[in-house]
């Protein structure tokens, strides 16, 4: 797909927040916690490839968190680190580093709660997943990967919701990935009420709109039009890696 230039909105955005967390408190936390919806399975399925079994990931997921809340260690990231995701994966190896120093000081269920951490959920497509060429690493972008698609279609669903046409969103959905819609134009214009050309209109304008949210989602995490691009690459990648 192809990646146009983003306005400058970087100062705003839920990353810029959180690494200001020193000026407000508060609103870095809320950013902090949006975000956290989205890399808290992939920093379980990194812990679990790491070895660790799912009530070790669970607790040491959640201790992270509660680390980057407690102890402000996203202050500590530098603006010229960038990306959310890469600042968010080395402080992860450092935090396990640190725990194998120190086992004995985890306390489980300590911190605060994510009400997002759906272990049995995690675990179940964690087994899903997993494979045996999976590096953490690569598990971890691919999970990445997959979080932030979620969060697309869920903010384009809640759109057509909002606007009463989630059904209609549910069968043009599915024209997002080339696919070929089920029954054809014709036949779903058909179904809606609508000519084979107004179809096609959706489904385009329904991409196009896909494009521009995606877009969104990841200059929230990035300080730059051009690492939005390279993000946009870096996702792909993980998608299609093994």
């Amino acid at each position: 797909m192809p990646v146009e230039p983003r306005r400058s909105r970087f100062e705003t955005t839920r990353w810029s927040v959180v690494s200001a967390a020193g000026r407000d408190a508060s609103a870095a936390r809320v950013a902090l916690a949006t975000l956290c919806e989205t890399y808290w399975y992939p920093l379980y399925a990194y812990a679990r490839r790491q070895g660790y079994d799912a009530d070790d990931a669970q607790d040491l997921t959640q201790a992270f968190f509660a680390d980057l809340l407690e102890k402000d260690v996203v202050r500590a990231a530098r603006r010229e680190r960038g990306r959310f995701r890469s600042f968010l994966l080395a402080a992860m190896k450092h935090f396990l580093l640190k725990e194998v120093q120190h086992r004995r000081t985890l306390k489980r269920g300590g911190g605060q709660a994510l009400q997002s951490l759906n272990v049995e959920t995690a675990e179940a497509r964690f087994r899903h997943e997993i494979t045996d060429a999976s590096t953490p690493e690569a598990l971890f972008d691919r999970s990445w990967a997959c979080a932030v698609l979620d969060r697309v279609m869920a903010r384009l669903r809640g759109e057509w919701t909002s606007a009463g046409k989630a059904a209609e969103f549910d069968r043009l959905k599915a024209g997002l990935t080339g696919e070929s819609l089920e029954g054809g134009y014709r036949e779903l214009g058909r179904e809606l009420g609508l000519s084979a050309g107004a179809v096609k209109v959706r489904v385009h304008r329904l991409r196009r709109r896909y494009r521009d949210v995606l877009l969104d989602e990841i200059a929230e995490t990035v300080l730059s039009e051009e690492a939005v691009k390279e993000e946009i690459q870096h996702l792909f990648r993980a998608l299609s890696t093994p």
